[in-house]
């Protein structure tokens, strides 16, 4: 077998059955891009950890790509020779067990931007007029959420009266080849959204939301009871769809939708993120606005830094750094410390006023 063949045969067998969608995209563009390429000729009992370690340092060499991502090589090259020795027996041994990382020297940048709060009031204010990006950026501000978390969520998950937000889902998009098993449908929407599971089990969640976002979701669900009354028949529904996984046969809920003058005898999911007219994009609505808060407001930034800076300014508030981590999802307070939480010279200067409060002014 070549190794080449193999990786199709582990991502099929594999990462399929046990991994999330997004994992294997990520992991198929790895192998398609700059694994096969190099060593897929290669037949698989031939691959030693030399020509492994060859591949993984001339490859930083010449690209220089970051360290996070030579990270995502080094995993999917452990990971598929883990699965051929270990489960498979296909090696006698597993070449890419003692194969390292190249040192980095100079610690990567940071690539996490921690908003200020007039940043925070120049992106509202921009996009004021564009109501599913203005609220669903409020909310990633307020809440901590991921980015599938937000586009994810229902009227359902709102609960007004205890001013609580429940997360128990996330969407994701599928292109229609992969939906459809390979055929294309000619005519048809090249997207499908889908509601998939958390990325793990202490995603699933229940937070409080504070008065202010509150009041500016009862104001933006007032103003869709309105839309849907403009619209008519025009104004665009959302159900779902119980599906299953063509690869792992796991339950999934496609997304579909239908104008409302139409009826579907399908479960309708009331989504909080849509345009005026009821049309979905799930989290392709932030494609546009981002070049705009890029180019145009001059800040270098992500969706997810509203989350990175969610739990920065909880923490520097003096917020119980157990409440934080499970108010994002985190199963540990140290994914909350050393992924999400930035040192800020407020935290710095408090650091040091500490200090001398303590153990000068004696």
């Amino acid at each position: 077998m070549s190794y080449s063949d193999y990786l199709d045969y582990w991502i099929e067998n594999y990462c399929y059955v046990n991994l999330k969608y997004h994992t294997i995209q990520a992991y198929q563009n790895i192998i398609k891009n700059h694994i096969k390429p190099r060593l897929g000729f290669y037949r698989l009992t031939q691959i030693s950890t030399a020509t492994l370690q060859e591949f993984v340092n001339n490859i930083y060499i010449e690209k220089g790509f970051s360290k996070n991502f030579m990270h995502n090589i080094l995993k999917v090259l452990k990971g598929a020779f883990k699965y051929a020795h270990e489960k498979v027996g296909f090696v006698k041994q597993n070449p890419a067990f003692n194969v390292t990382m190249p040192k980095y020297d100079v610690p990567e940048k940071d690539p996490a931007h921690i908003f200020t709060k007039e940043e925070i009031n120049m992106m509202l204010d921009r996009f004021k007029n564009n109501h599913a990006m203005y609220y669903a950026m409020l909310t990633a501000y307020c809440t901590g959420l991921r980015v599938s978390e937000v586009f994810a969520l229902t009227w359902e998950d709102i609960d007004f009266e205890n001013k609580t937000l429940t997360v128990n889902k996330n969407v994701l998009k599928k292109n229609q080849k992969e939906a459809t098993h390979g055929r294309h449908i000619s005519g048809k929407a090249t997207t499908v959204w889908y509601f998939g599971t958390c990325k793990t089990k202490s995603s699933y969640r229940t937070i409080e939301i504070g008065d202010t976002l509150v009041k500016a979701l009862k104001e933006y669900k007032e103003e869709q009871e309105k839309d849907k009354i403009e619209y008519g028949d025009l104004y665009m529904k959302h159900y779902i769809k119980p599906t299953k996984n063509y690869y792992n046969n796991k339950p999934e809920f496609k997304i579909l939708n239908a104008y409302s003058e139409l009826e579907i005898a399908l479960q309708e999911v009331n989504l909080v993120f849509v345009k005026h007219n009821g049309v979905f994009e799930g989290t392709d609505t932030c494609k546009y606005p981002f070049k705009v808060i890029h180019y145009e407001l001059g800040i270098n930034c992500r969706f997810h830094d509203f989350r990175d800076t969610h739990a920065t300014r909880l923490i520097e508030a003096g917020a119980d750094i157990k409440a934080v981590s499970k108010r994002l999802g985190h199963s540990t307070i140290r994914t909350t410390y050393e992924i999400y939480v930035r040192v800020t010279n407020k935290m710095k200067n408090d650091t040091v006023e500490r200090f001398e409060q303590y153990a000068v002014n004696l």
